[in-house]
């Protein structure tokens, strides 16, 4: 589990092929301690650290590869680094599984005085947990969700944010890695109705919230 407070950049310094999968090599650009087998999330998705010697190695499946933007890494990208959340730790952003629900692409960037804001285009699947004012992950960045759209949805990102991660070298057409609220997907499976208007009625309905 991670918080979304991105703690580092890393470089990718290789990526090689084996067989189906790849293996990542990252540096990071700031003191970031972690051991053999640490959680680390990586753009957003969670990765295993299966070697360290001075890099940070780590190996992605077919699946990882085919279902976020790490297939399309070469080296030199810049990279979101952020290591597991402990019990004792603060959760300055909000609850982020590091299980990726899909890819989105960025319709538009604006700049207004200080802040940058950024349009998403995004699959369907994932904008149906997306509220205004709430959370979502963007490549592992706990981001504030600030307008939403027909197919898409915003963001502010303030300076800070814009140094300290890769979000502010990110234009029109890129693609990051999306993660919704895990809230809503819990409401959505406890309540066992698909998400239509008509089903959501008549539950509210049956347990007397509203009236004929």
């Amino acid at each position: 589990m991670f918080t979304g407070l991105v703690e580092t950049f890393g470089a990718v310094t290789s990526v090689k092929n084996t067989g189906n999968s790849v293996r990542l090599a990252v540096k990071s650009l700031s003191e970031f301690d972690v051991s053999l087998g640490d959680s680390v999330s990586v753009n957003g998705v969670c990765l295993t650290v299966t070697k360290h010697n001075g890099d940070i190695s780590f190996d992605v499946s077919p699946e990882t590869l085919r279902s976020t933007n790490l297939g399309n890494l070469k080296t030199g990208d810049k990279i979101n680094l952020e290591r597991a959340l402990r019990l004792s730790d603060r959760l300055g952003g909000h609850l982020v599984t590091g299980h990726v629900d899909g890819i989105g692409t960025i319709k538009n960037k604006k700049q207004v005085g200080e802040y940058t804001f950024y349009t998403f285009e995004a699959p369907a699947e994932i904008l149906k947990y997306i509220v205004k004012k709430g959370s979502v992950a963007i490549d592992g960045i706990s981001l504030t969700v600030v307008d939403l759209d027909h197919g898409s949805f915003s963001v502010a990102i303030i300076p800070h944010t814009a140094s300290a991660t890769n979000i502010g070298g990110k234009g029109i057409g890129d693609r990051v890695n999306l993660e919704a609220d895990i809230i809503g997907k819990y409401v959505e499976k406890l309540l066992g109705k698909n998400d239509t208007d008509s089903n959501l009625m008549g539950l509210l309905k049956e347990k007397g919230f509203i009236n004929e």
